[in-house]
């Protein structure tokens, strides 16, 4: 790797993590919104940097310069119990992988124990599906190239338009898009990259690049906290040990799930639902219903029984 590529991965991941910190990227906030309080704002900022992602990837394959497309996976029951592992791990974690990296932004420690979690839970000798290939994205990448680029430009006339541009690109559903462009950089500089995928990696000794994965996670987490900062949300959360250990289980059956999918939200809903890959999309589905199913239990429960 050129020093000009290690220093656009490290960048990406760190500019990566400020996105997520500001952004609305959390599956189990964006569940809980559309359930508790009838707002999409949440789901529809991930839907929209899903597109740009799949529009980006449409843009670098005609460019020829993505040299090595997202795998593909055969969709089968497995694929199933890990989505269901993914959202209830995500549940009791009270946040997705993504809304982890967020809240160690914000100076809740605690949640620095889900990485390790879900590293733990890597470490379980669950074998992963063999991928079936690494087919184009698209058999027309033309076909989503063209109305991307209208998107582009139009999400871009607006930045010029706004009276700060900066403020403006900080408002949470930009700031998700920004974590969509970082997706891309990574990819091209070192190949798809997710953090989870690393800590998966790191755990099952797959990867030579063990250092390269390892840095770019610091920097990832490094990069929420000094969006934290900017923000002014950095505070100190004292851990409780009942929260280290809801993050430890909830992390570690994420972990699990995300081998049996494999993959989890960040790379599935980032890169597999506009790939239109099944396994994504199944996955990406059950973790969903999951998610939604356990909130309404929960308020069930809580609800106090009528005289």
């Amino acid at each position: 790797m050129t020093p000009a590529l290690l220093i656009l991965a490290l960048a990406s991941a760190a500019m990566m993590g400020l996105a997520i910190q500001r952004g609305a990227t959390c599956m189990v906030a964006a569940v809980d919104a559309a359930i508790i309080e009838r707002s999409y704002g949440r789901a529809l900022a991930l839907g929209e940097a899903a597109l740009w992602v799949g529009g980006l990837l449409a843009v670098t394959q005609l460019a020829g310069v993505l040299t090595m497309p997202p795998a593909l996976y055969r969709a089968t029951a497995l694929t199933v119990a890990g989505g269901v592992l993914l959202g209830f791990g995500a549940w009791i974690n009270r946040a997705c992988v993504f809304g982890a990296v967020a809240r160690i932004g914000s100076g809740q420690w605690a949640w620095l124990a889900t990485p390790v979690g879900f590293f733990l839970g890597c470490l379980i000798p669950i074998a992963k599906p063999e991928a079936t290939g690494h087919p184009a994205p698209f058999a027309n990448a033309a076909l989503i190239a063209v109305p991307f680029g209208a998107l582009a430009v139009w999400r871009l006339v607006e930045v010029v338009r706004a009276p700060g541009a900066l403020a403006h690109l900080w408002h949470p559903h930009r700031a998700t898009l920004l974590i969509a462009v970082t997706f891309v950089t990574t990819m091209l500089s070192v190949g798809l990259w997710a953090y989870t995928d690393a800590l998966a990696a790191i755990a099952k000794a797959m990867d030579v690049r063990i250092g390269l994965r390892g840095a770019m996670v610091v920097a990832l987490l490094a990069g929420s906290i000094l969006g934290g900062w900017f923000a002014g949300k950095i505070r100190w959360v004292p851990p409780t040990l009942d929260d280290v250990v809801r993050c430890l289980v909830g992390g570690a059956l994420m972990g699990a799930g995300g081998l049996l999918v494999p993959g989890t939200n960040d790379g599935l809903i980032m890169v597999g639902l506009p790939l239109l890959q099944p396994h994504a999309w199944i996955a990406v589905t059950t973790m969903t219903l999951t998610i939604a199913a356990l909130i309404l239990l929960a308020r069930h429960v809580r609800r106090p029984a009528v005289a």
